[in-house]
This record gives structure tokens, sequence and C-alpha cells, in this order.
């Protein structure tokens, strides 16, 4: 692959999904697209950059982004924001008008598990939420994943990773060798094809946004792009859950570290006042 080649992918990648393709991610390019230049018939990725340059590469080049996409999802990841989610759910439904829905979007979904587990813990509290209805928006840029997802089955690994044996057998079901999720969790959650970079005003306002490992891909205007949008669709008294590693420090001012948490973000003073 010429450097030509490579420079044109990349900047495909980035500007429909975001994600930053550095000089040695070569390998990646070859290992991810291998089997969709062998289904097309084409013989390299220069020749597939080359394929992507015509004027009718619209479906090809959407391909190629989903199958570079990092698709990493398990039950209850990292622990931490979940414990945190207990404590602030009930607070949130408290502080609701009676009748109005607590509502929650998962970004950047991949195959379901952050937004089933979110149910889970929904249902978990159901009587300290006073019987109000939670409702759940998974989002992601590949229809794969949505699709797997919206299905609600998952194989013995997935459900080995991060998932108590107590919510395994309390909230799926046995089929053979595979997990189909309970049907009342499963109307809990809407899935929707959705681009981070696209405009978020359309999905409404949440109360609670996760949007985990998800900015550790975009370079430094493209996450304070992001997070611009998050803060602007929270709730004033709602938080942002993000990644370990990740933080909007040097990024936005309109979120700012729930104390003593980590990966936990608020909207600002000023963003609240501005409304």
């Amino acid at each position: 692959m010429t450097p030509d080649s490579f420079n044109f992918l990349a900047g495909l990648v980035k500007a429909r999904s975001g994600i930053v393709l550095t000089a040695d991610k070569g390998y990646m390019l070859e290992t991810r697209l291998g089997a969709l230049l062998r289904r097309e018939n084409i013989p390299g990725l220069d020749a597939l950059a080359m394929r992507l340059r015509g004027p009718m590469a619209h479906a090809l080049a959407a391909e190629v982004v989903e199958a570079l996409t990092t698709n990493e999802s398990s039950f209850f990841r990292d622990g931490r924001p979940f414990e945190h989610l207990r404590k602030l759910l009930p607070r949130l439904a408290a502080a609701r008008p009676p009748g109005q829905a607590i509502r929650i979007w998962s970004a950047a979904c991949s195959s379901g598990q952050e937004a089933y587990s979110v149910a889970m813990v929904a249902v978990e509290l159901a009587t300290q939420l006073g019987g109000r209805r939670v409702d759940i928006l998974g989002t992601d840029i590949s229809r794969e994943m949505l699709d797997r997802a919206q299905d609600g089955v998952f194989t013995q690994f997935e459900v080995q990773r991060g998932l108590p044996v107590t919510m395994l057998v309390k909230h799926f079901r046995q089929e053979g060798t595979r997990w189909r999720i309970a049907p009342e969790l499963r109307a809990m959650v809407r899935w929707q094809g959705f681009n981070l970079l696209d405009d978020a005003r359309a999905l409404g306002r949440f109360d609670i946004v996760f949007c985990r490992n998800v900015l550790i891909y975009f370079d430094a205007p493209t996450k304070s792009r992001v997070l611009a949008a998050l803060a602007g669709r929270v709730a004033t008294d709602g938080v942002v859950y993000l990644g370990g590693a990740e933080t909007v420090l040097g990024l936005t001012d309109r979120l700012t570290p729930a104390a003593g948490e980590r990966g936990v973000y608020e909207p600002a003073r000023a963003t609240a006042r501005a409304g």
C-alpha cells in the first residue's frame, strides 16, 4: 500500500467516523479489510483506495468504516460507573415530575451489553424508582452491531465477562450454547443507527449519557466536538459517563468532573444557567 493510498483511506475513515488511523496502523487495514477485499474481488488496498475514489462508492465506503470500527463491549464493564448509577437513579427519579420517564443514552453501544447492563440496574432499583419508566437508547455507527444488540442473544463467553451468575439466571434464558436476554429488558431499549459526528439534537434530551472508551480513537478537535454535543444533550442535574482513561480537561468547559468520582462528568454550572 502506497502512502497516498493510506492517507486517502485514513482521511475517509476520519471524515466518516472521527477515528484517527496513524501511520503505524497499516496492519490493521490489511487485517480488518481482508474479508471485504476478497468478497469484492479487490486485489489490494491500493485498488480499494482507487475504487473508493469513484462516484458510486458510498456503500463500499460505509462498509470500510464499519470494518475498521472497534466493537468491544462487556456486561458491567469497569464496574464503577454502574455503582454510581445505582446511587444516581433514585435521586433523579425523585427530582422528576410524576409520569416523566428517565432517559438514558448508551452511545457507541456496540453489541448492546452496556445498554442491557443499565436496564438490569433499573429493574433492580424498580422499587426505589417508584415504578418510574426508564427508557434507554442504544446508538452505534455499525448496523451489524445494532442488529446483534436488538437480537439480544449472547455467547457463553460474552455472558461470562462481567455478568454475575445471579443476573444471568434471572435475566437470561439459555438456548443451546447461547443466552437470550429477557423480553422485558429488551423492551426497555431502543436501538438506532447514529454517528457521533452527526447532529445529536434530534435524539432529544437525556438524564444520563454513557459514551465510554470512544474518545480515545479521536483527535483533540473531534473529542471537543463530541463532548460539546454530549453536554448539550444531558440534563442539568444529569451526568455523562466516559471511559476511565478519558477526560474532558483541555477539551471542553461544558462538563466538569464529579467530585470524588472517576469517569463521571456533570454539566458545568455556567452551562446549566445558560439552559
